[in-house]
């Protein structure tokens, strides 16, 4: 297979990128992008580290994250699987992007910066649900934020071709695959909604 290795071979291949693509980059929230984010429950955060890269699905009843001013978001790490790959990314390379999506919409918006964690209580209450509250909070200071081209989720048809889960493989699946067959997968899935329902703040 034959790679190709220059920036200008790169770009040979796709030409000049039209005007849209980029007039729509902002260095902070602006009306049209907060009222996007604010109405966005789920994103994913990518992270870098010396270990490599990592993406995290981050979601929430309501807004995802917070404006703490025009060039400042927080984004609570509510309970997960506690391996917090992402978490030791941004201690050791603060860069991060997220990507916001809506249910229903083929656009999705990307903010990238760079971020710390606090752990610090009045941050931290900002996010109480049910008397709980984040371990940490993520604070990005965003460098751009712009809307993505649409044809990645209309090519997909994620909002439009209704359930596709039939036959798909569980979590315990997967578990059970990975210890060859030493893990009760069928007993994780038969656990895991009651397991979740307590323990999701």
């Amino acid at each position: 297979m034959k790679t190709i290795e220059t920036v200008e071979a790169l770009e040979a291949l796709y030409g000049t990128p039209g005007e849209a693509s980029l007039v729509k980059v902002a260095k902070h929230m602006t009306l049209t992008y907060r009222d996007w984010i604010m109405r966005s429950r789920f994103c994913v955060l990518t992270t870098v580290g010396p270990d490599g890269t990592d993406g995290s699905p981050r979601g929430d009843d309501g807004a995802v994250v917070q404006e703490l001013d025009v060039q400042t978001l927080l984004l609570p790490d509510w309970r997960g699987n506690q391996r917090i790959d992402s978490l030791r990314n941004i201690l050791r390379d603060g860069r991060v992007s997220l990507m916001f999506m809506v249910a229903g919409s083929n656009n999705v918006v990307r903010v990238n910066g760079d971020a710390v964690l606090t752990a610090d209580p009045e941050i931290c209450e900002r996010f109480e649900q049910a008397g709980k509250h984040p371990k940490t909070v993520i604070v990005i200071r965003i460098a751009e934020i712009y809307s993505q081209c649409a044809r990645a989720l209309l090519r997909a048809r994620l909002w439009t071709d209704g359930d596709q889960t039939e036959g798909l493989p569980s979590v315990g699946d997967m578990l059970k695959e990975m210890t060859e067959g030493a893990f009760d997968g069928a007993a994780y899935d038969a656990e895991w909604q009651g397991r979740a329902s307590k323990t999701m703040w």
